[in-house]
């Protein structure tokens, strides 16, 4: 009999640091904004309570700006994010949060806790931090 899975959570393997900018931001502002080396999305805050957040990931800039000529600055954020966001709660099984990104084909969603951003998650996020922390091999980077 093999002992009980231990359950990994969202909010042990999601990252705490997250770009939020305003939907009127233009992309080259924006892009000049991001703090974090890691960030690979930028996650559109709400204009008022009732209001949802977006998501903007760096494939949607280079598919919908750089692959079609647009000028950076002239491309407002709120003009190519995804609204409204699919987000998780941070204690959700990872197991489920993969599930989820599969069904509706994301790749990473910020994660909400009583209707704040705390942090963002990806599937690597989820492999890397979450699946090889049990993997005593795969932590240490051999394989089969």
């Amino acid at each position: 009999m093999s002992a009980p899975r231990k359950v990994i959570r969202v909010r042990d393997v999601m990252k705490r640091e997250v770009d939020l900018v305003d939907g009127l931001t233009t992309v080259a502002e924006a892009l000049r904004m991001m703090r974090h080396v890691e960030t690979k999305s930028l996650i559109v805050d709400k204009r008022h309570d009732d209001d949802e957040y977006g998501i903007v990931l760096l494939s949607d800039i280079a598919r919908q700006v750089l692959a079609k000529n647009r000028a950076p600055q002239r491309v407002n954020v709120y003009e190519i994010m995804s609204k409204p966001v699919v987000s998780v709660d941070p204690a959700m099984d990872i197991r489920y949060c993969a599930r989820l990104f599969d069904k509706f084909g994301l790749s990473r969603a910020p994660v909400l806790e009583n209707g704040q951003i705390v942090g963002v998650v990806s599937y690597t996020d989820m492999v890397l931090k979450g699946l090889c922390a049990d993997l005593t091999d795969c932590a240490k980077g051999e394989g089969p």
